[in-house]
């Protein structure tokens, strides 16, 4: 049975998911810590430093219209919170990886995983179906340079 703690990091977590998807990045630092980790890049091009997941939620939501993800479920246990995602958009501004919008639509899952610490996400690890995101986008599958 989950703590009031869990609980609470749940309710962190939604909270971020509702500031994505109302798109208020100025809320984002309410949520999620300054120095925050992103343990898996969400997009090509992202700094590779605390705290850069906050420009790289921006980029996302700049390329992608109709950006949104819906939590088909949370599970917490100690100090994490495990999201299972469905995420869909449209591809409508520019990409680190694809300069040019495609205006093609995509929908797959994610998982996250986060770590949330007095009230914020200080760490994120996901999964996400990258080969059907860029089947769908039309994209080219990176190679190795």
């Amino acid at each position: 049975m989950p703590t009031s703690q869990e609980e609470q990091n749940k309710q962190v977590v939604q909270g971020m998911i509702r500031a994505i998807n109302e798109h208020r990045l100025r809320d984002l630092p309410v949520y999620m810590a300054s120095d925050v980790v992103d343990h898996n890049k969400i997009i090509h091009g992202e700094a590779n430093e605390p705290g850069a997941a906050f420009d790289a939620f921006r980029q996302q939501l700049e390329a992608f219209g109709e950006f949104a993800v819906s939590a088909e479920e949370l599970t917490a246990e100690g100090d994490r919170v495990a999201a299972q995602l469905r995420v869909r958009g449209t591809h409508t501004g520019t990409h680190p990886r694809m300069p040019l919008p495609t205006g093609r639509s995509f929908e797959i899952e994610q998982i996250w995983v986060l770590t949330v610490a007095g009230g914020k996400v200080t760490e994120i690890r996901a999964v996400s179906d990258r080969l059907g995101l860029f089947l769908q986008l039309g994209w080219d599958w990176p190679t190795a340079e």
